[in-house]
């Protein structure tokens, strides 16, 4: 153990601690969290439940600190994170099921909490190979459709999901939790337009983008022959031209019926498993 100040408040990381007060230093610290500011400069963000803190713990994602409530303590999966947490230098608290209420900000909330370092792929890293498959993101708001398709994007087999400009926060608490988990498993890089446009230049990559002016149905494409980046527009003003302009195809989703359009995260999953059908089969899993 460690003498050191944790960053989430006055006790030593590598430790177990009871928590019970709502004005508990540390609790106010990881209340904070809610607040992007103060996520960026700790770089860190909090995923609730067990099977998500397993997960992230099983693929090496840096745990800050655990945060059970006192009716899981003894459990044999709540005990064996903890002692994982200890051995690997992270703060567990034991609380009551208020303060964890006052954490998740939910009434009923999951039993096991964690804390753990933001983890960014570097762009000029990503190296696309044949049959790989990347969703690229221009300007998303919206934090459920960011975790929605985080989370199909790992369904669906991709490598990666790369932010274009100023995107919505991958790692607020409503991401986290659209993600399912899949934010431990699928790298997530950020970009400027500038960057990304440099980069899908020297990557060797077919970059499809879904645009209102594209005249090819997303069916008719070739997504055999290159690495594949699909590019989605925001929500509300589409893809702009600059990121249009250097697509190497321009697709749209044919559509019958009253709707004038769909949803991004709808539409990115149909993009998504249309580029990736020749690779996926009912037995991908096996």
């Amino acid at each position: 153990m460690t003498n050191d100040r944790s960053e989430h408040g006055a006790g030593r990381v590598g430790q177990v601690k009871e928590v019970t007060s709502l004005t508990n230093p540390i609790i106010k610290d990881i209340r904070a969290l809610a607040q992007k500011k103060h996520r960026d400069e700790t770089r860190s963000f909090m995923a609730e439940g067990l099977k998500l803190v397993i997960d992230a713990l099983d693929l090496g994602w840096k745990i800050k600190t655990l945060i059970y409530a006192k009716a899981a303590k003894g459990k044999p999966h709540v005990e064996q994170v903890a002692a994982k947490t200890v051995a690997k230098g992270g703060l567990v608290l034991e609380v009551s099921e208020k303060v964890l209420s006052t954490i998740t900000r939910r009434d009923n909330p999951q039993m096991v909490v964690g804390i753990f370092e933001q983890r960014y792929q570097s762009l000029k890293d990503l190296k696309p190979e044949l049959g790989q498959t990347y969703v690229a993101l221009d300007r998303v708001r919206d934090p459920g459709n960011l975790g929605t398709i985080i989370r199909t994007a790992d369904a669906a087999g991709a490598s990666g999901v790369i932010l274009v400009g100023e995107t919505t926060d991958p790692f607020s608490l409503e991401t986290v939790r659209a993600t399912m988990g899949s934010v431990f498993a699928m790298p997530v890089a950020r970009a400027s337009a500038e960057d990304f446009i440099r980069w899908q230049k020297s990557a060797g990559v077919k970059v499809v983008a879904t645009h209102l002016a594209g005249a090819v149905d997303y069916r008719t494409i070739d997504y055999k022959s290159k690495p594949v980046v699909i590019l989605m527009g925001n929500e509300q003003a589409g893809l702009p031209e600059d990121l249009a302009r250097e697509a190497g195809a321009l697709a749209r989703i044919p559509q019958a019926g009253r709707a004038d359009s769909l949803n991004l995260a709808i539409a990115t999953g149909i993009m998504l498993f249309e580029a990736r059908r020749h690779l996926l089969t009912l037995d991908a899993r096996a």
